[in-house]
């Protein structure tokens, strides 16, 4: 396997690229055969579009042709993506791509335009494979409830990878594709990335356009990279934010060049570290956390100590409400957002009668069980008589969990460390039965999306053998600061030994004959729960 150029992050294959030592064409192929040959033991891409990819691939060569040809300044010019193969969570239109967001309400619904990442994407000359597996509508934090069945973790064939962009985050993991995009709307960036032991980076609000983007709660929802390392995340981060006049969410601020210039010597990435003030909120280490993945979170604070860093403990005192006010406003929203779906304008449709029965048929049968959940609920809470008492309320307990993060940087802290998630990644079915303690998983990453800030999951070792995350959390807009910590992280513990353990699927995914992840769960009794 040592010449593989799957096992290559997206800044080797740039190097490799610009050194006429592969072509584009030969890095999609590759990928795109061991996506064939591997995924259906699990499961992380709903659609691929060999066709498609190849073509660009070959524009992508066309381009590193004509810069050999100008010269090494020329070569200097071209983005870091030009070539490189990404992954896309399929709630992204792509125009002429299906477009399901892993309902079935959406079967057969192709999108006729380009997501405003997508065109970022495209300018800078990136190879588009296909669209990954999520939770319906990425509602969700296993990617159990995908429509069209569950994801495999690339580390255990018989988990979850996480949600809702569990798929982009297993297709990494597999190395189906260096980079990939996920939407976080509560974690869904973050906890697969944790979950699957990949970076993963959920931008702050505003900072990426969410134009073309199948919409879930629109005051959370954020586009961001999942990546194997650090610089990779943050050159994918670079490609696609910057503002967009048809998102009127889409902030003017500036999209550093420095995204690019991440230190490649971990040497200076963790000299970086040195005099850096990191908070450490208590309140994040909930009750009921695995010890295995308290021990690996403060092993990783630790090292940031040893490096230079100064751990300060903080608090975030409206942390305990995090979870309770998320699951009234991202409902309310989705009740909102998802109304558009009535048989009529797009996707399935089913004609029962009279308009009123075919709506109701449609959304009956259209939307799986979570999402009847979500709309349920959010409807409750902004109908007449319990507006004030749950959704205005819920608003006003927001602006207090953003007060406390306010609060934490007026006090001269660069940054928040904390968990990722309060476990590893859990059994298929586990937690189906109860939805609480599915949200429950959440409950670190909740916080950082109702205050609209940057955030980051990195590797921080393992757990019973399964990977564990830490979070880093910036100021608005610091994501290049934050990339920065997390850089040094990735540097101080580059010798690490949990960093050479293979994830022990693929060996089984590269054997063949694995049974689908659906299979797998089908198979599944409550005691193996």
């Amino acid at each position: 396997m040592e010449g593989d150029l799957t096992r290559l992050t997206a800044g080797a294959m740039a190097d490799a690229l610009r050194a006429g030592e592969t072509s584009a064409v030969g890095l999609a192929s590759t990928h795109l055969d061991r996506i064939e040959s591997e995924d259906a033991g699990l499961h992380a891409w709903l659609h691929v579009d060999r066709a498609a990819a190849l073509a660009d691939a070959e524009r992508a060569d066309a381009e590193l042709g004509r810069a050999r040809a100008d010269g090494p300044q020329a070569l200097a010019r071209l983005h870091p993506l030009l070539g490189i193969p990404v992954g896309l969570k399929d709630l992204i239109s792509v125009r002429g791509r299906p477009c399901t967001a892993g309902s079935r309400i959406l079967a057969g619904y192709v999108p006729p335009y380009d997501a405003h990442v997508v065109e970022r994407l495209r300018a800078v000359g990136a190879v588009i494979l296909g669209k990954t597996n999520l939770d319906e509508f990425a509602m969700g934090s296993s990617t159990e409830h995908s429509a069209y069945g569950p994801t495999a973790n690339p580390w255990d064939l018989e988990r979850v990878p996480g949600g809702s962009s569990g798929g982009s985050a297993a297709a990494v993991a597999a190395r189906h594709v260096p980079v990939a995009l996920g939407t976080d709307t509560g974690g869904s960036i973050r906890q697969p990335g944790s979950h699957c032991g990949v970076v993963g980076m959920k931008p702050t609000y505003g900072r990426v356009s969410r134009y073309g983007i199948v919409a879930f709660a629109s005051s959370l929802d954020q586009v961001g990279p999942f990546a194997r390392d650090v610089r990779d995340a943050a050159v994918l981060l670079h490609a696609i934010a910057g503002r967009d006049e048809r998102d009127s969410t889409s902030a003017p601020v500036p999209v550093s060049d420095d995204l690019l210039a991440l230190p490649a010597s971990d040497d200076e990435a963790a000299a970086g570290l040195r005099g850096l003030r990191l908070g450490l909120p208590r309140e994040y280490f909930v009750p009921g956390m695995e010890p295995g993945v308290e021990a690996a979170v403060r092993g990783a604070v630790a090292a940031l100590e040893a490096a230079g860093a100064t751990i300060e403990e903080v608090s975030l005192p409206h942390t305990e409400y995090g979870l309770a006010t998320y699951y009234i406003v991202a409902p309310a929203e989705a009740s909102a957002n998802l109304a558009r779906y009535d048989g009529i304008r797009y996707g399935l449709s089913l004609r029962d009668g009279d308009v009123l029965a075919g709506y109701l048929a449609t959304r009956g049968r259209g939307f799986g069980p979570e999402v009847k959940r979500r709309i349920i609920l959010g409807t409750y809470a902004l109908s007449a008589g319990y507006y004030d008492a749950f959704y205005g309320k819920a608003q006003k307990v927001r602006t207090l969990i953003k007060a406390d993060f306010d609060a934490v940087w007026a006090s001269g802290v660069d940054a928040v460390v904390a968990p990722t998630s309060p476990g590893v990644a859990w059994r298929f079915g586990a937690k189906l039965d109860d939805p609480v303690a599915m949200y429950l998983t959440d409950a670190c990453t909740l916080p950082v999306n109702m205050a609209g800030l940057p955030g980051i999951s990195v590797p921080a070792g393992l757990s019973e053998g399964l990977p564990v995350g830490l979070q880093l959390i910036g100021r608005p807009w610091s994501e290049v600061d934050l990339l920065r910590i997390a850089r040094g992280h990735e540097a101080i513990t580059a010798g690490a030994a949990w960093r050479t353990v293979e994830p022990p699927g693929l060996l089984a995914l590269r054997a063949g004959g694995v049974p689908t992840p659906a299979e797998r769960v089908a198979a599944l009794g409550a005691d193996d729960r």
